[in-house]
């Protein structure tokens, strides 16, 4: 059973940064972040292949970046210039190549303060 394990989420001020990591006991093929608000589903924040592919949500282009260390199966989520309505419980996702089962992490609250 592959196990996700997530850390980094915490509280900021407006403006501020933090780094968000999850660590896969398997090598990965894609490997993503995901947020979920209250009341709505969990929603592609960014996401990263192997190969070093990225994709990310309109709504983070320039503020966050998605990153991999393979060898140690970990993504990374640099969250800068962090606004209130990042706030969320944020999801580390992975997939394994030519798999399409979900694997999630634990989940981490982020909390941006005004």
């Amino acid at each position: 059973q592959v196990q996700l394990v997530e850390s980094g989420g915490g509280l900021v001020q407006a403006g501020g940064s933090l780094r968000l990591s999850c660590a896969a006991s398997a090598r990965m093929f894609t490997m993503a972040w995901y947020c979920l608000l209250p009341g709505k589903q969990r929603e592609l924040v960014a996401q990263m292949t192997s190969d070093g592919n990225t994709n990310y949500a309109d709504s983070v282009k320039g503020r966050f970046t998605i990153s991999r260390d393979n060898a140690k199966n970990t993504v990374y989520l640099q969250m800068n210039s962090l606004k209130p309505e990042d706030t969320a419980v944020y999801y580390c996702n992975a997939r394994q190549y030519g798999s399409t089962k979900n694997y999630w992490g634990q989940g981490t609250q982020v909390t941006v303060s005004s």
